[in-house]
This record gives C-alpha cells, sequence and structure tokens, in this order.
C-alpha cells in the first residue's frame, strides 16, 4: 500500500525510462512491448512512465503493452516540463498545462484515466498550491486517481498535501544514495505518503555490472553524472565488492540484496528498478522474494558505514532543480 491512499501496487514496481530516454539508443518496440508484459507475468503491476521519455513514445509502448491488462495494473506518468520539438526545455507546472498534460497522456496510455499523476520537478515558478488544485480538479474529473510528486522537499511536499492528498513520493534512494533518511521519510511516514525510489540499483553500479573501465553509450545520461567518472567508479566499486559477498552467502545477487534492503526498510516503499533485459527484469523480481532479517539489515548498515562514496549523482545544474 503506497501510504494511506488505499492504491496498492505489487512490492516492485518497473521503471519503463530506459526502454526509451538516459541509457542509450531506444529498445525497438516490439521487444519493448515484449519485457512490459514479462514484467506483468512476473507478477509486477505498478509501471512507471512520462510524457518526458523519448518524449512521448515511451507512454505510447506502455499504453498498448499494457492494454490487454489494464484493468489489472497501476499506470503512473508524470508532468512538469515544457516539451518542444522533441526536446524538454525547461519547466512547465502551470494548471492549464498540467490539465492539457493529462488528456495527450490518456490518450497516448490507451486508458480514461490515470492511475498515479507526478509533478516531474517542482517549478519555482508555480505556486506548489496551484499545482495541488489542478491536480485535485482531474482526480474529481475522474482522470486522475492519485497526486504525486517527484524528487520534491518536504516543505513543498506538506504546502501540496494541505491542497490535495499526496499520494506517493517519487525520488532516488538506494544503498549508495540515503539522503532521504535525513528527514523526507519521517514526514512521509507521519503523513501517510508512500514512498517511490527511482533509480534504486544506483542507475546500475549496484548490479556489479559497471566497472571503473566499463564505456557507455555516446548518448548515454550517465557520461555527465560525477558519480560514474572513472575515478568514482573505482572508488566506489568497494561498496560492490562488500555487496557481492553479501548476496553470494545468501544465494542472490548485489541487484537482489539492493532491491530486497529498500522493500525491508518500510512497508509503503516500493522501488521501481528498471532494465531493457529479460534476464534482469526477472532478476530483479526475485528480490520480492527475499526476506532480509533484523541481523541482515544490521549486517548491510555495518558494510555502509565503512564505505565512503564519492562523486555527486547529478551534475551541478540538475542538482538545482531537487529538493525544492
Amino acid at each position: 500500500m503506497l501510504g494511506k491512499s488505499g492504491l496498492e501496487v505489487s512490492a516492485l514496481g518497473y521503471g519503463c525510462m530506459g526502454l526509451h530516454w538516459g541509457y542509450g539508443a531506444s529498445v525497438e518496440k516490439d521487444e519493448a512491448i515484449k519485457i512490459i508484459r514479462r514484467a506483468y507475468e512476473l507478477g509486477i503491476t505498478f509501471f512507471d512512465t512520462a510524457e518526458a521519455y523519448g518524449p512521448f513514445i515511451n507512454e505510447e509502448v506502455v499504453g498498448e503493452a499494457l492494454e490487454p491488462f489494464r484493468k489489472e495494473i497501476v499506470i503512473a506518468t508524470k508532468f512538469g516540463f515544457h516539451i518542444e520539438n522533441g526536446a524538454m526545455n525547461g519547466l512547465n507546472s502551470k494548471p492549464a498545462h498540467i490539465k492539457a498534460v493529462a488528456e495527450a497522456s490518456l490518450k497516448r496510455l490507451r486508458t480514461d484515466v490515470i492511475d498515479l499523476f507526478y509533478q516531474h520537478r517542482v517549478d519555482p515558478e508555480v505556486p506548489i498550491e496551484d499545482v495541488a488544485g489542478a491536480v485535485g480538479d482531474l482526480i474529481r474529473e475522474g482522470k486522475v486517481k492519485h497526486f504525486g510528486l517527484s524528487e520534491a522537499g518536504v516543505g513543498t511536499i506538506c504546502k501540496a498535501h494541505a491542497v490535495t492528498p499526496v499520494t506517493a513520493l517519487q525520488s532516488e534512494y538506494s544503498l549508495w544514495f540515503r539522503e532521504p533518511e535525513l528527514e523526507t521519510l519521517v514526514v512521509l511516514e507521519e503523513l501517510g505518503i508512500g514512498f517511490v525510489p527511482f533509480s534504486p540499483l544506483g542507475k546500475g553500479f549496484l548490479t556489479g555490472a559497471v566497472k571503473s573501465d566499463t564505456e557507455f553509450d555516446k548518448t548515454d545520461f550517465r557520461n555527465i553524472v560525477p558519480r560514474f567518472s572513472e575515478e568514482n567508479r573505482k572508488a566506489n566499486y568497494t561498496l560492490i565488492e562488500l555487496l557481492t559477498a553479501m548476496a553470494h552467502a545468501r544465494n542472490a545477487t548485489p541487484a537482489q540484496i539492493a532491491l530486497a534492503w529498500l522493500i525491508a526498510r518500510k512497508p509503503w516503499i516500493v522501488p521501481i528498478p528498471g532494465t531493457t533485459k529479460l534476464h534482469r527484469l526477472e532478476e530483479n523480481a526475485g528480490a520480492a522474494n527475499i526476506n532480509l532479517s533484523a541481523e541482515d539489515m544490521q549486517e548491510i548498515e555495518v558494510m555502509l558505514g565503512s564505505v565512503d562514496i564519492q562523486g555527486a549523482r547529478y551534475p551541478e545544474h540538475l542538482m538545482k532543480m531537487v529538493g525544492r
């Protein structure tokens, strides 16, 4: 259950972004549909997309892939960017724009209602009360069921929640990025809001597949992420070595332990790992069957305390858009 909203989802979701944005060339349509439907076969009922992924193509493929079992799944999508000539060009969370995005997303997703509608990034030019009010209008009209925020600060969350109840916050959270523990998780628990961690596998690093000498596609977002510089990857690999040893002792993979750790943190935390590979999808889904004991969680805490993660999670210009 995502907080106290009444929205029930699978223990793990599937983040669809990487099929068409962020990690190199897009996956062919038929293959993308195959991956999404395999996720459903594995018991995943929570699918995360956005108009910005592509832009637009991700929503279109998600809509086609999930149409046969639409009533059995939960679709989350997002608004908040100004998209012009096929590219994101600044933010736009003006109420009229939010409602226009909702109409367009409904068509692309082949549905009559959006289960969870997130503000993708907080727009400093638009009061969050106006944003929450616009989504509240869509909820009353029956076009949206639940309101969400992404990468928002606690002040913004509280202001929005006072206008239209916030069902979920989506932000980065993983074994190698634990900032939400400082104050965000406490506020979410107090307000009864669910938490949906994206990049729960550290943009692939926690799988162990990314080495210091790994070369990314020229269009891969990680090329501009400080934490993924060759020097920082080399320094951060100590975490992977420790995580791998722990996983092997439990007949699991590093990715499965990383995901199981998030699931064990709180019952209202639902990570949404993404992948473009079927075998990785099946591996990730297996994490839902791993129950970490209190002793396991303590061992992980000790392990994390012994590693000093190097590098920022975003370049400076993108850091300015989070936590507002």
